[in-house]
């Protein structure tokens, strides 16, 4: 070899170290800029959105039950889910499933960002509100105008740039941040009121879920549970000044874990986590929102999976209250019940939504939940009984276990199932609507000496792969996917109608007294449907993946219609677009 062939590999050499290096010291920064170049690769000739139809044998549409009185609705949507009950219904009709197929969009607010747009959405006082990972937005409702929109600069915990939304009581608005605070902002100027850190983000901890506001109290909880030494909290924070009124350990306390506020009454203990030698209890983190039932003053929380995910040999027990609901006393942080939706999850499985409280068309009060797994379960709240499980999209080898021996392909995969966005309930015809995905994974895990020897405070998967975009398990081809929207008869299960798009569905659902179901799916492609049949009303591709809020609400102008489009981040192939609200209404309007 001539010495201008050594010079040569010698520069390459220490090129390609210089840059290694420059890419691991700014890792965060450079893995949304990667995932964006191999999503727009992966998302080449995406096909056009398309939605079928199909009816549960024997369901006769015209008999859907005795007309029900509906709630009052003032026109607003003044928390993540609408209702803190969470059942995202609204008693509107001047967008009906006679005049539907009028439907346009009116005007577009673009934030200019490239990012993990799924925040909810919020109509209070004239004003549309939302966020992304940095930006906290008050809009005009009629005309897209921006009212004001407060920046914050800080280095998060991870590259996933999310966030889910903000909450808003008495004239203050809030939000979590990527680097585990939560802010106050002033509702009419944006001018910020607070702060309070609740996480910390050199745990690679952070707080991206969507806050509910109640009774002078701001309750979010902390992400993360999928790094080593994670433990899940839930929090409630005095609305006026920032201070943490209670903690609550979502998984067991242990010495040396630190304390924030004041402890809320727990019976848990270690005795359910049998982990191996030296592997710290890990997960049950929240990252999504929550629900509270105002007239009895308790708080249900959708607890997450158990770390390390995939390998369930270094677990033993049953984890509490990882894949749990949690209730708690809303004003003390006092445990109060807890309903175990999976036994023993190995695959990601989170309870990740918002649960929905409602009064069925049989008088029964239930609680409606749709975790990770593929399934909508429905307990009776008097009794704490489950009454059904009913799979709402593709289910396979859910019972096989894991091992290094060999890989296993599962469905619902660990992006699979109900996200952040959870049930809708519609009292006209009694039927609970949840969104779907359909999307499987294949996970070989590692051996266990290599998933016990992971750093704390890193991704604590157990995947056996050295590639960072397979750390939760290898997802199948792009357009190998689908997704589903399910209509279940709250009483009793059975679904009577199910839609399937093309797509993965994650956005919010929202039905109405019109008899009108919006959605839309991580194509771009918005829906209203008939909410007593699925029929197809209208559908048309309005931007970029709708993965946030859908809403509506009222205006001087007439009913409108509100979507977050543009969602673009390191899981989801999608089209690359900025993150978008679009108004829609009916074309004379």
């Amino acid at each position: 070899m001539n010495k201008a062939a050594k010079i040569a590999i010698g520069v390459t050499a220490a090129v390609s170290i210089a840059v290694a290096g420059t890419i691991v010291a700014n890792w965060n920064a450079f893995v949304p800029i990667a995932a964006m170049g191999i999503n727009y690769v992966r998302y080449l000739n995406a096909p056009r959105g398309e939605l079928t139809v199909e009816t549960a044998e024997g369901f006769d549409a015209a008999n859907t039950g005795p007309a029900r009185s509906l709630p009052p609705d003032d026109g607003l949507w003044p928390s993540y889910n609408k209702t803190l009950t969470s059942d995202r219904f609204s008693s509107l009709n001047e967008i009906n499933r006679e005049n539907a197929g009028q439907l346009k969009v009116l005007c577009t607010y673009d934030t200019g960002q490239y990012t993990g747009f799924n925040s909810g959405l919020l109509l209070v006082d004239g004003a549309l509100l939302f966020a992304t990972e940095y930006d906290t937005f008050s809009i005009d409702p009629t005309t897209c105008r921006e009212i004001w929109r407060k920046h914050e600069s800080y280095t998060p915990a991870t590259p996933q740039g999310v966030n889910r939304g903000v909450a808003y009581l008495d004239g203050r608005v809030f939000r979590g941040t990527q680097d585990g605070r939560v802010l106050a902002y002033d509702f009419k100027t944006g001018e910020r009121l607070w702060e309070t850190a609740i996480a910390d983000p050199e745990k690679s901890e952070s707080a991206p879920a969507a806050p509910i506001a109640w009774n002078g109290l701001v309750f979010i909880g902390n992400a993360g549970g999928d790094f080593k030494g994670v433990k899940g909290r839930m929090y409630a924070l005095d609305a006026a000044t920032g201070r943490i009124v209670w903690e609550f350990y979502l998984v067991p306390k242990q010495p040396g874990d630190p304390t924030r506020g004041p402890q809320g009454e727990t019976p848990l203990d270690a005795s359910s986590w049998k982990m191996a030698a030296d592997s710290p209890i890990s997960g049950g983190a929240t990252w999504t929102s929550y629900t509270l039932d105002p007239q009895t003053g308790l708080l249900y929380v959708p607890g997450g999976n158990p770390a390390p995910d995939f390998d369930v040999m270094l677990r033993g027990g049953e984890n509490l209250y990882s894949n749990s609901v949690i209730v708690l006393d809303a004003k003390t942080g006092a445990y109060r019940a807890h309903f175990k939706l999976l036994p023993k999850d190995w695959h990601d499985w989170d309870v990740s939504s918002a649960p929905a409280l409602v009064a069925t068309a049989s008088g029964r009060r239930m609680m409606l939940v749709a975790p990770k797994d593929g399934h909508l379960y429905g307990f009776d709240l008097e009794t704490k009984e489950r009454l059904y499980r009913v799979p709402v999209t593709r289910i396979e080898n859910a019972d096989v276990a894991f091992s290094a021996d060999k890989s296993v392909h599962f469905c619902p995969g660990s992006v699979g199932g109900a996200e952040w966005n959870g049930p809708a309930y519609d009292p006209q015809n009694n039927l609970v609507l949840v969104g779907e995905v359909q999307w499987c994974t294949t996970v070989r895990v590692e051996p266990n000496r290599k998933v016990e020897g992971a750093a704390n405070f890193t991704p604590w998967s157990g995947e056996d792969s050295i590639n960072p975009f397979n750390m939760w398990g290898k997802a199948d081809p792009v357009f190998q996917w689908a997704g589903w929207l399910y209509a279940v008869d709250a009483d009793n299960g059975r679904w009577r109608w199910r839609a399937k798009t093309n797509y993965p569905v994650q956005s919010g659902v929202a039905p109405t007294a019109g008899g009108v179901v919006f959605f839309g799916d991580m194509g771009g492609n918005f829906y209203a449907l008939d909410a007593d049949t699925g029929r197809k009303l209208w559908g048309r591709k309005i931007g970029g993946a709708v993965g946030g809020g859908v809403i509506t609400f009222a205006t001087a102008k007439g009913q409108r219609v509100a979507a977050a489009t543009g969602l673009t981040e390191v899981l989801w192939p999608t089209e690359i677009t900025t993150a978008k609200v679009s108004i829609l209404g009916l074309a004379q309007n």
